[in-house]
């Protein structure tokens, strides 16, 4: 048993020895491997590193050699622009000697003109002086006696030769003008006339009249403080009139009225309601009239007071001619005018269409129409100067900036005169045929003056023996001049000057 213990205990000792024998062993092979594979590592480190060294010093001497290139091409350059220089300072020189020579040759002949200038001097006193010995005459009275005689011989001529130009350019002047406009007007549709009534709104019977007016007046005096209007109920069949200088108020009272007609319920609370709904219903007109003439115009970008003001246009009249229409052809007319005259169609459209919105505006905006409208539209701040002066220029209150204001002038005149278009009260039409005819009558040299065509043209016949033909021209530039100052009219007024001289014998 002892032995078999001592034989296993020596194997255990012997097993250990071998063990650690071999990891002794292995330690050492690893140790030499590892050992190994550092030097390769080592040397493959050193061949990259000689590598890059190698690569940087291939670099730098391809560098080297471009900047090497690059001196020489530059220094060829240079040699060029030195050689260049060199060529052009000689000639530099050779011209500055050429320009001297040239300069002493000028100045050589100078010294010559003047002493030629000198002895003309001498020469022209000398033969002042012996003829104003010979005439007895000064200098300054044979220039005044030549001075005369000229005038007097060259005055026909002259007065015949500005007549003839005056008269040739004024005739193709208005001929031009009448070309342009009558190709614009062709070119444009206009609105027919409208009848200028009062409104009046029928109602079933006559029992509604009592309903309106109600118990002691009490409906009819709540309708006229709500609305701003009067009613005006008479012995007039199945109708009532409103009337207000308001056109706005006008429209919301008809509205108000045959809405509360259409209900059949007439008292304070259905009034108030009624007017309310119509003073929304006339708001929502307005715009959407603005609005439409913006479209027809194919206009856009316009502040939205300035599209109520133009809505409100529509409920206006100028002597029978709706304000709204009015302006939509004013800004069509100065649009085609425009192109023909190759300005800015928009801008042209933009002042024809906003040069009555001024009418609109209440008291609160002093001024006439044409400058309430123009600081109008400068408090807004939306539109151009040049439409903002078209507008307060349009009726010569303020001097023109631009050629949109002729337009707009011209434009319209064309709209408030055309044919049909609008009314004229006879007491108007007699004041203006008067005054036409004083203004023509008070006129020196003027004999007899006649108004004709419904006060569109003053015929004046004048003296031969006072007026001759040039003065009669100056006679008729003067009597338009004093119409423009002193008359206001619309459309344009034709002055026509008479000088007509007969002689007659009678044989025996």
């Amino acid at each position: 048993m002892i032995s078999i213990i001592a034989a296993f205990v020596a194997g255990l000792l012997l097993a250990g020895v071998l063990a650690l024998l071999v990891y002794q062993r292995r330690k050492k092979t690893d140790e030499a491997l590892l050992s190994e594979r550092c030097r390769i590592i080592e040397r493959e480190k050193t061949l990259e590193i000689e590598e890059l060294k190698l690569r940087e010093e291939i670099a730098l001497e391809k560098r080297q050699a471009e900047a090497d290139r690059e001196l020489k091409r530059r220094e060829i350059e240079i040699r060029g622009l030195e050689e260049e220089t060199a060529v052009g300072a000689s000639a530099v020189a050779k011209e500055r000697e050429k320009l001297e020579k040239r300069r002493s040759e000028l100045d050589e002949r100078y010294d010559v003109i003047e002493r030629s200038e000198d002895r003309l001097r001498e020469n022209i006193a000398e033969y002042r002086t012996r003829l104003q010995e010979v005439s007895q005459l000064t200098v300054d009275s044979a220039r005044e006696q030549l001075l005369e005689q000229v005038r007097h011989d060259i005055q026909d001529e002259v007065r015949e030769l500005k007549e003839e130009l005056l008269g040739r350019s004024e005739k193709e002047v208005e001929a031009e003008a009448k070309r342009t406009l009558i190709a614009c007007m062709q070119r444009l549709s206009a609105a027919p006339q409208e009848d200028i009534t009062a409104t009046i709104v029928a109602i079933p019977s006559d029992d509604m009249k009592g309903r309106i007016i109600g118990r002691e007046g009490r409906n009819i005096k709540s309708f006229e403080s709500m609305t701003g209007t009067t009613l005006l109920i008479d012995e007039t069949p199945d109708s009532v009139l409103i009337s207000s200088f308001d056109p706005v108020r006008r429209e919301t009272a008809r509205l108000a009225l045959e809405a509360l007609i259409k209900d059949g319920r007439i008292h304070p609370s259905s009034i108030e309601e009624a007017v309310n709904r119509a003073e929304e219903e006339v708001k929502q007109s307005v715009v959407d009239s603005g609005e439409d003439a913006l479209r027809r115009l194919r206009l856009n970008r316009m502040h939205p007071e300035i599209v109520s003001c133009l809505g409100k246009l529509r409920f206006r009249l100028s002597n029978n001619q709706n304000s709204l229409e009015h302006s939509v052809e004013v800004a069509n007319l100065c649009a085609l005018i425009a192109s023909e005259l190759g300005l800015d169609t928009e801008l042209a459209k933009r002042s024809g269409l906003l040069h009555d919105i001024g009418k609109v505006l209440d008291q609160d905006h002093e001024g006439s129409h044409a400058l309430a409208g123009s600081y109008l539209l400068k408090r807004l701040g939306t539109e151009d100067p040049k439409v903002v002066n078209a507008v307060a220029a349009h009726h010569s209150e303020v001097p023109a900036e631009s050629p949109y204001v002729a337009l707009v002038m011209i434009a319209d005149s064309l709209s408030a005169t055309r044919p049909g278009v609008r009314a004229d009260s006879l007491d108007g039409y007699l004041h203006r045929v008067r005054s036409l005819e004083e203004i023509a009558q008070s006129m020196e040299g003027v004999s007899e003056a006649y108004a004709i065509q419904a006060g569109r043209e003053i015929r004046v016949i004048v003296s031969p023996g006072s007026v001759s033909e040039a003065d009669a021209g100056l006679l008729a530039r003067n009597i338009r001049r004093r119409i423009e100052d002193e008359l206001q009219y619309p459309g344009t007024i034709k002055v026509t000057v008479i000088r007509e001289q007969r002689f007659s014998e009678t044989a025996q």
